[in-house]
């Protein structure tokens, strides 16, 4: 749950700090909603509403908006790189959210990728078990652009029948990590694309065909 007390820097002064949510009820239940519409209709684009959220750089308005959804006290989470440099962005997370942030990817629940081109392998993340698959890592990579990346054909639950799916940046290899990744299901990693404005998902269910450029 957020707090609207601002937190103390280290100068022992206050520090003021980004705000969350203007209405951190409301505005966590209406993204809770894009969220698992995406979720459930692989593919698909819904537009995230983030209000006047401004997270500190390099966390982007969409992907401040899902982690102050998804996030909690008890959600481990993992940072890539150019977040887990910002003091300001871990900061923000930690005190909107009471995630515990982790260096190690294989134990975090979530894991946010604000340079996605660079991103380590999809199989460096939780995979979940047999027994509890739910527990996997759900990696949300940020800055994407649709329809201006190489295209894929999506299959399984949640598409009629067949559907286009692009987007990007992303690394060289990553098509071909989601195929091997989602071969494991129910095991598996689950994928959101954020962009400027919408989101899409990627559940571990949904089978992925590469498509001939």
């Amino acid at each position: 749950m957020e707090s609207s007390a601002a937190p103390r820097g280290n100068n022992g002064h206050d520090t003021p700090l980004a705000a969350g949510f203007t209405d951190p009820v409301h505005d966590a239940q209406a993204c809770f909603r894009t969220i698992m519409h995406v979720m459930a209709r692989p593919g698909t684009r819904q537009t995230l509403q983030v209000g006047d959220l401004t997270p500190p750089e390099p966390l982007t308005p969409v992907a401040a908006a899902i982690a102050l959804t998804l996030f909690d006290y008890d959600t481990p989470v993992w940072l890539d790189r150019a977040l887990m440099q910002s003091e300001a962005v871990k900061a923000f997370l930690r005190f909107h959210t009471g995630a515990s942030i982790l260096p190690e990817p294989v134990n975090a629940a979530f894991a946010l990728v604000i340079e996605p081109q660079s991103m380590i392998s999809l199989a460096s993340f939780n995979q979940g078990s047999a027994e509890y698959p739910d527990q996997s890592t759900t990696v949300v990579l940020t800055g994407q652009v649709f329809d201006k990346a190489r295209t894929v054909t999506l299959e399984g639950p949640g598409i009629k029948t067949k559907t286009s799916f692009s987007t990007g940046p992303t690394p060289p290899v990553f098509w071909d990590q989601v195929i091997s990744n989602n071969r494991q299901f129910p095991r598996g990693i689950d994928l959101i694309f954020a962009g400027k404005t919408e989101i899409a998902a990627l559940p571990r269910s949904t089978r992925v065909t590469l498509t001939e450029t």
